[in-house]
């Protein structure tokens, strides 16, 4: 079976491949041609390039093979991406918001923001890292010109709920969306991750967020899940 690329039935600027002896699968377009990011599978179709977007490397795309019903990144808008590691995720959200869109991307590790920076950044203009902590969106926020219209969080520290939700209070828009990626672990190992997801949602509901889906990510991560909701 010959390669072919179709637009994702629901979400716009995601794609899906079938690919001869991996079945269906997703991917983006790659805003930087003859460049991948993680060793991902780079696929020319009809004169255009799209990256294959590996569900065991990003909760997002363990999301949408989960059934999420919405995805709220779409082309030309802003993106605060908190907890940016070496950008594998952020540069699929990088692909799909375009030349008009930009993706802010917070790291504070060292190690992953050198990779962040010199393997990502590099080569997309509509990125922006910052090496900073998202506990306080404050030494950033300065920075960002105008509200963003998403804010994504992978942040590996217990209070994750409430890092997303100060950094949204300062920069999402009005009726702007949240993404954020429960790590039960690094939350509370000694807890069902069923508990520490609804633990999580509860302080969003608390702080103004009306949620609209609860994904969990297994198989693709392990105790994690999915917060989508909307300020």
């Amino acid at each position: 079976m010959p390669i072919r690329v179709r637009s994702h039935p629901k979400f716009v600027g995601i794609y899906q491949l079938n690919l001869p002896g991996s079945g269906l699968r997703l991917a983006t377009r790659n805003f930087t041609p003859g460049i991948n990011v993680y060793g991902e599978k780079l696929v020319l179709y009809k004169k255009v390039e799209y990256r294959v977007w590996d569900a065991f490397r990003s909760k997002l795309a363990a999301a949408i093979i989960n059934g999420i019903n919405f995805v709220p990144v779409n082309p030309d808008q802003l993106v605060l991406y908190l907890g940016a590691a070496s950008g594998t995720t952020p540069s699929h959200i990088s692909d799909i918001v375009g030349i008009k869109g930009h993706v802010y991307c917070v790291e504070f590790a060292s190690r992953s923001v050198r990779d962040l920076i010199n393997n990502v950044c590099v080569h997309r203009f509509n990125m922006t890292p910052f090496v900073e902590d998202a506990r306080f969106p404050e030494k950033y926020a300065i920075f960002i010109p105008g509200k963003v219209d998403v804010v994504y969080c992978d942040v590996a520290q217990p209070e994750q709920a409430r890092i997303l939700a100060d950094n949204a209070d300062m920069i999402l828009k009005k009726k702007g969306w949240i993404l954020l990626a429960v790590k039960a672990p690094s939350i509370d190992v000694t807890k069902d991750p069923k508990s520490i997801y609804k633990h999580e949602a509860k302080i969003l509901k608390k702080r103004g967020f009306k949620l609209k889906e609860i994904i969990n990510l297994e198989p693709y991560d392990k105790a994690h899940a999915m917060i989508l909701g909307q300020k």
